[in-house]
């Protein structure tokens, strides 16, 4: 596995060894001792979650602030604009963000540590995104931020397209009124 820094030196992007031929493919998606060796990180998942999402649909920013979740997360189907945001105000990066694309074709993976929000923004006619969670969801602790909120100022290089998005997120609050973590 190699893995690659991002502009958040807690977000990484892992890339997998594929072992591929004229019948297909094989790659270990995750291996507790190889993601120790290569991140130094020591995580224990507790829950895998499948979410499929048409195109413009974008998911997210969401965290939970009691028992924070590190997620591994990858795309199985399609291509998403994946987004961590640093939500932790004791960092020097509260605020700012990272993306990476994710596809079924790439086979990437991004590693969301605890205290970061975690968005994605679907850029195929649909996609499969599967992640692991080291803590449960819990919904009573889930919170979004703003998708568009200029203090955090993703590019999500939309165009004249409006995303679709769910209530909680369309209504979510601003990063200066948002719960964060410490």
């Amino acid at each position: 596995m190699k893995v690659v820094p991002t502009a958040l030196p807690e977000v990484l992007i892992l890339e997998p060894e594929v072992f591929g031929d004229d019948r297909g493919f094989f790659m270990e998606s995750w291996n507790a001792r190889t993601f120790r060796e290569a991140t130094g990180l020591d995580v224990e998942f507790v829950q895998d979650n499948h979410s499929r999402s048409v195109r413009n649909v974008l998911r997210g920013i969401h965290y939970q602030v009691v028992k924070p979740q590190g997620k591994l997360v990858r795309v199985v189907t399609g291509a998403v604009f994946d987004v961590t945001v640093d939500l932790r105000q004791s960092s020097p990066n509260f605020g700012k963000w990272a993306g990476v694309e994710l596809s079924a074709e790439n086979k990437r993976q991004v590693w969301v540590p605890p205290g970061f929000g975690h968005a994605f923004l679907v850029r195929s006619e649909y996609s499969d995104v599967v992640y692991k969670t080291t803590e449960h969801w819990l919904a009573e602790y889930e919170r979004s931020l703003r998708w568009d909120d200029p203090a955090v100022a993703v590019n999500w290089d939309l165009g004249s397209q409006a995303p679709v998005l769910a209530n909680k997120d369309a209504n979510a609050p601003s990063l200066s009124s948002a719960d964060t973590f410490s």
